[in-house]
């Protein structure tokens, strides 16, 4: 038989985590704010935009 991969979620971050993730980082070398706080209120959805979405 041939190999598959499993259904399963893999370990690698998705599009949108890798997004966040990017966008977290540089926001905050710019600013000097932590990258975890920038993440967590990223993933929040709690914004301004809530509801629009990453590309």
């Amino acid at each position: 038989m041939a190999d598959r991969k499993d259904d399963t979620k893999s370990s690698a971050p998705t599009k949108r985590d890798r997004i966040i993730r990017t966008v977290a980082t540089s926001t905050a070398i710019e600013t000097g704010e932590s990258t975890r706080k920038i993440e967590e209120r990223l993933r929040s959805r709690k914004g301004r935009f809530k509801d629009l979405t990453l590309a």
